[in-house]
Order: structure tokens, then C-alpha cells, then sequence
């Protein structure tokens, strides 16, 4: 399965009880459909780049979050169609991050430990600077 990386932007609400319905509702598309959800993200609320219109209405200001994903094709159709139908929406976009887990996960680094570095210092005493 493929992954990917969604990000939303919400209108902003006083209560966080609409975005934590509207993540609920698209992790359990994903997660019912077979794929996993393997993090989401607040990202926090922000003043968008430019005035959006969404739904006959104007916003300035959006909630944005993420969510990071496996799933097939065909569930980041449907999921799309849910979010562009969610009133509550004000742009999203998908991204796929790789086909396979090598894909999106860099090779580990070789470290080279100096061991001068693990003896212990010298500590000096205030005779050895001079006074």
C-alpha cells in the first residue's frame, strides 16, 4: 500500500469538537477500508496566505492538520470525495510519499565515536591558570 500525507485546512471554530469530528471521520474511512493511519498532526490555527473561498463563503483564518497514511488508490478517491462534500473544509490536499517503506524512510547514518572523547577531562585546578 502506498503512502501518503493529507493536509487540511479547516474554518476555524472556538470549540475543536468540529476538526476532531471531521479527523474521526477520515481516519475511520481510511482505517475501515483496510488502510492505517499512522499519525496525525495540529498544526495549529493560522491566517491563511490569501482570502479562500469555500462553499459561498470567505476565510481569512483556517485550522490546519495532517494525517499520515497507507491506503489504496481507490480509498484517496473516496476520502477526497468525503472531504470535498465536508462543509466544514476549506482546502486539502494528497500526497503520495512513496510506494514502499524505503521510500520514505532515510537509511540510518554511520556515526564514528572518537574515543579521546569518552576519557575523562582534566579538571584544572586555579594554580594551573597562571595565578
Amino acid at each position: 500500500m502506498p503512502f501518503y500525507k493529507m493536509l487540511c485546512i479547516t474554518s476555524h471554530f472556538r470549540e475543536y469538537k468540529h476538526i476532531k469530528d471531521l479527523v474521526t471521520i477520515s481516519a475511520r474511512h481510511v482505517m475501515n477500508q483496510g488502510g492505517v493511519v499512522r499519525n496525525i498532526e495540529f498544526w495549529g490555527t493560522q491566517t491563511l496566505p490569501h482570502v479562500m473561498r469555500r462553499h459561498k463563503q470567505n476565510y481569512t483564518v483556517g485550522d490546519y492538520w495532517t494525517m499520515y497514511f497507507d491506503t489504496s488508490p481507490l480509498t484517496v478517491n473516496s476520502l477526497t470525495a468525503t472531504i470535498r462534500r465536508d462543509p466544514r473544509v476549506i482546502g486539502w490536499t494528497v500526497l503520495k510519499q512513496g510506494e514502499k517503506i524505503e521510500d520514505v524512510v532515510l537509511p540510518r547514518e554511520k556515526t564514528v565515536m572518537r574515543l579521546d572523547c569518552l576519557k575523562p577531562s582534566k579538571k584544572k585546578s586555579w594554580s594551573d591558570l597562571g595565578h
